[in-house]
């Protein structure tokens, strides 16, 4: 017993010599990595200003980016300024174009003037996918919820009826708030089993609010989600049906990844 200890001992021995000796031998650039090269991209002169790579989807000049999603026309929310107020008389309006994974900006205020409660106050939401008519797709919630009480997977900054969000960083009615997201999108095998599922980091006000949070499947208003094999969608904002007063969007820009 004791030869075979010995013998142990001096393996370990012998072992942690040759790997001090490999340390010694080794040089700095052995792990340094050159390529490939992260390409450039200028930054904007805030946070809040939109990268030289991104896509500008509404900078108060129009809605060119934009159609309703009920029958793909050109979308009639109203534009005054550089703001973008929702009209209910229309619907949801979505992007023309189709994304899977990205990085996405957007600031939005509920009016100061606001009244209701609950779900009734300043209701709307940001489709983080679109995938058709309604209100079908991945929801990021949009609503007033400075002292404003509701289920917690249903106030702003949750991803509706999955996740509630980490923190309460809302501002009052009538001040802009801001979201940045990171989206990845699911993928989808031949068969249209899920592959992988979308996943969705979110910053409020700039206070981390979703972490890499992984989806169970698009929003459901009843039930429990699923997923269904889909591809690049577009992304959406929604003119919610309640009655209170509408809320508004500007300075949306998004990165694709």
């Amino acid at each position: 017993m004791k030869y075979s200890i010995l013998f142990t001992a001096l393996l370990s021995g012998s072992f942690f010599i040759a790997q001090a000796q490999q340390v010694q031998q080794a040089k700095p650039e052995d792990t340094e990595t050159w390529e490939p090269i992260p390409k450039v991209v200028t930054p904007g002169a805030t946070f809040k200003d939109a990268p030289s790579d991104a896509v500008i989807l509404f900078d108060g000049k129009n809605l060119d980016e934009w159609v309703q999603v009920s029958d793909q026309s050109p979308a009639k929310w109203d534009i005054k300024g550089d703001v973008l107020t929702v009209n209910k008389n229309y619907g949801n309006i979505e992007t023309k174009r189709k994304f899977t994974n990205y990085q996405l900006h957007l600031e939005w205020r509920v009016p100061a003037t606001i009244t209701g409660t609950g779900q009734a106050r300043g209701n709307s939401g940001v489709f983080l996918a679109s995938l058709g008519k309604g209100d079908a797709g991945y929801e990021l919630q949009v609503l007033d919820s400075y002292n404003n009480k509701t289920y917690v997977n249903g106030m702003a900054g949750s991803i509706y009826k999955q996740a509630i969000p980490l923190a309460n960083p809302g501002r009052k009615p009538g001040e802009w708030q801001t979201y940045d997201v990171v989206w990845t999108a699911p993928t989808f095998n031949e068969d249209g089993s899920l592959k992988t599922p979308a996943k969705v980091t979110v910053f409020f006000n700039g206070v981390l609010v979703e972490n890499d949070y992984t989806l169970s499947g698009p929003t459901l208003y009843i039930g429990k989600p699923v997923y269904k094999a889909h591809g690049a969608a577009p992304i959406k904002l929604q003119a919610h049906g309640d009655k209170s007063e509408p809320l508004s969007f500007r300075n949306i820009w998004v990165r694709e990844l």
